[in-house]
C-alpha cells in the first residue's frame, strides 16, 4: 500500500468512527419531523444557522404563530434547541445542534407508522435538495456570479463495485466532506455563503437480468 493509499484508508476509518456516533432518530423524532414545513425549518436551521420564529415565517411565507408551533414540536424531540446567549424574552432563537443524524432506524422501519414517517421525511428532504439544485442551475443560466460557477460540481458517473468497495468509496467521500465542514462550518467574512455539499452513492437496479 502506498503512502497516499494509507492516508486515504486512515481518513476513511476516521470517518466511519465519526459517523458511527451519529444520532439515529427514533420513532418519536421521525414522527415529529414527518411534516413538510418542519423538514424545511430543520433544513434552514442546518444550512443558514440560528433563526427566530419571525425570520422563519418571513422566509417560508407562514405566520410566526405557525412556525413557533412547529419549532416547539421539533424541540420536544431535541431535534433543535434554543441558541445560547441569543435573543430576549420576546425573541427566541433556535438552532440545530452540531452533529450528524441518521434516518436508518431498524426499529422504526419494523412498523408501518415508522416506515411511513421515514418515507415522508426522506421524500421532503430530497425534494428540498432537488429544488435547491434546480434553482442554482436556473440562477446560473440567469447570470450567477461566475466565481461561484467555477467552484461548483454537478456530476454523475457510474462504476461497477462490490458492496465493500462501495462502502470504502462512501467513507473516503465522507472524509473529504467532514474535513471541509470542520474547517469552515463557522467561517464568516466577505463573499462567504452557505454551500450545500451533496454526495450520492447507491446501486442501480438490475437491467434485463444483467448483473
Amino acid at each position: 500500500m502506498t503512502e497516499n493509499e494509507e492516508q486515504q484508508a486512515d481518513a476513511a476509518a476516521r470517518s466511519e468512527q465519526r459517523h458511527n456516533a451519529d444520532r439515529v432518530l427514533d420513532s418519536g423524532a421521525l414522527r415529529a419531523l414527518a411534516h413538510p414545513l418542519r423538514v424545511r425549518i430543520y433544513d434552514i436551521l442546518s444550512q443558514y444557522g440560528p433563526q427566530t420564529a419571525s425570520s422563519l415565517a418571513e422566509r417560508l411565507g407562514e405566520s410566526s404563530g405557525s412556525t413557533s408551533y412547529h419549532l416547539r414540536a421539533l424541540a420536544k424531540q431535541d431535534l433543535i434547541r434554543e441558541a445560547p446567549d441569543r435573543g430576549t424574552g420576546r425573541e427566541r432563537w433556535w438552532e440545530r445542534p452540531v452533529g450528524g443524524v441518521s434516518f436508518a432506524n431498524p426499529d422504526a422501519m419494523a412498523t408501518p407508522a415508522g416506515r411511513a414517517a421515514t418515507q415522508v421525511v426522506m421524500n421532503e428532504f430530497l425534494r428540498n435538495r432537488n429544488d435547491q439544485l434546480l434553482e442554482f442551475v436556473n440562477r446560473g443560466i440567469g447570470g450567477e456570479d461566475e466565481s461561484w460557477q467555477d467552484g461548483t460540481l454537478i456530476s454523475t458517473a457510474t462504476a461497477r463495485l462490490t458492496p465493500e468497495q462501495s462502502k470504502q468509496l462512501t467513507l473516503r467521500i465522507m472524509a473529504v466532506i467532514d474535513e471541509a465542514v470542520d474547517n469552515y462550518r463557522n467561517q464568516t467574512g466577505e463573499n462567504v455563503r452557505p454551500v450545500t455539499i451533496r454526495a450520492d452513492v447507491f446501486p442501480l437496479p438490475q437491467l434485463g437480468g444483467q448483473s
